[in-house]
């Protein structure tokens, strides 16, 4: 019986790219990788892990943006990872109303349960990295360990480490916590 894999599930906004104000990118020309990200996910590749994007983009739900443009963003993501020799999984998001009242949507742990199961991922040896109480929310219910990102956010949850930046916090993640 083959071992499951291990798992970096990443929010977006505000861990992958910056905001625009307070609110996410709603096209591919505004969208801005924070300082290190390319790196970070290449690294997180070659330590081994399945690195996936969940996130909530409830602007489709409401008629921000179209779900085309969503997928333009993504791509765009994508491609600036690979520039340098990362890639991801799968990028998921929930494109529900923020009140829909989906599984999905995070604080839920909707995305990272369908994702561990489609991807075969051991949630005890996986982690989910966000900068929002929702984030956390998602990673605890989903049994992960969570990663903090610092931000300008207020948080209640406590999270399992906190980190200024997503490729701080690659160093525990390929050094600290192999499995």
């Amino acid at each position: 019986m083959s071992q499951k894999k291990k798992a970096v599930f990443l929010d977006r906004d505000g861990v992958l790219n910056k905001s625009i104000g307070s609110r996410p990118p709603n096209d591919a020309s505004e969208l801005e990788l924070l300082p290190g990200v390319p790196q970070a996910i290449a690294a997180l590749n070659e330590a081994g892990f399945l690195v996936f994007v969940v996130t909530n983009q409830g602007g489709v739900g409401l008629g921000y943006m179209t779900p085309k443009e969503l997928d333009e963003i993504h791509q765009r993501l994508a491609d600036e990872v690979a520039k340098a020799g990362g890639h991801f999984t799968e990028i998921m998001a929930c494109t529900h109303k923020p009140r829909a009242g989906c599984a999905c949507r995070k604080p839920k742990p909707g995305m990272l349960l369908t994702l561990a199961e489609k991807y075969d991922v051991d949630l005890r040896r996986s982690f989910m990295v966000g900068d929002r109480d929702m984030d956390i929310a998602a990673g605890q219910a989903a049994g992960t360990t969570t990663i903090l990102i610092a931000s300008d956010e207020k948080t209640e949850l406590v999270p399992d480490y906190t980190y200024p930046s997503l490729l701080a916090a690659t160093h525990l993640l390929k050094d600290g916590v192999e499995g």
